[in-house]
């Protein structure tokens, strides 16, 4: 069995195909690498100007060593075997945008530190109660949402209840991916009417 791609060694690759330090860079993908990276080591504590981390399409199972992202706003980890969001308290205050799609993620626990999220991509993941979509409503700034493809979208967009109860849950949200009998996803704006 191969060992894994560390942090380290794929940030060490990152620097010399872009030409810049990992440590001043405002933007860094680290998505796809072979072998994949599987854990978020403690050399990501070094990006203390990172505005943007790209981590998709690897095979991480847990959220960590986030504690030097100060400046961090958007997290791309879809494409991973995360099944919690423990570990995002670090970036609570910073982050605004979190894509998180195709992982494993049944329950919403934690999700409630991120207190400046404003976009949630989290399709194709385990949700199936309307508990856990409920814990989205801790969420103050939240405004565009993706949960496409999770058991309890699948259930409810059948029998058409899925939008109107979203409606409800999270009154704030302005924009929510739907994927209609076509097949094909689309966002659409929540338009409320106020009597």
């Amino acid at each position: 069995m191969s060992k894994g791609t560390t942090i380290k060694e794929a940030l060490a690759q990152w620097e010399t195909k872009s030409g810049e330090k990992a440590a001043e860079a405002e933007e860094i993908k680290l998505l796809c690498q072979i072998p994949s990276v599987e854990k978020m080591d403690a050399s990501l504590s070094t990006l203390t100007n990172c505005k943007k981390l790209s981590l998709s399409t690897n095979a991480i199972e847990k959220i960590t060593n986030l504690n030097g992202l100060k400046s961090l706003k958007i997290l791309s980890l879809g494409r991973n075997n995360i099944k919690s969001f423990s570990g995002l308290e670090p970036v609570g205050d910073t982050l605004e945008e979190l894509w998180i799609s195709y992982n494993l993620i049944e329950k919403m626990k934690g999700i409630g530190v991120l207190k400046k999220l404003k976009v949630l991509f989290i399709s194709n993941n385990l949700v199936k109660d309307w508990s856990e979509v409920q814990k989205l409503s801790e969420l103050p700034c939240l405004v565009d949402m993706n949960m496409v493809n999770n058991p309890i979208e699948e259930k409810h967009s059948g029998d058409a209840t899925w939008r109107p109860e979203i409606e409800k849950k999270l009154v704030k949200l302005k924009n929510l991916t739907e994927c209609p009998s076509s097949g094909r996803m689309r966002r659409r704006r929540i338009d409320k009417i106020i009597y």
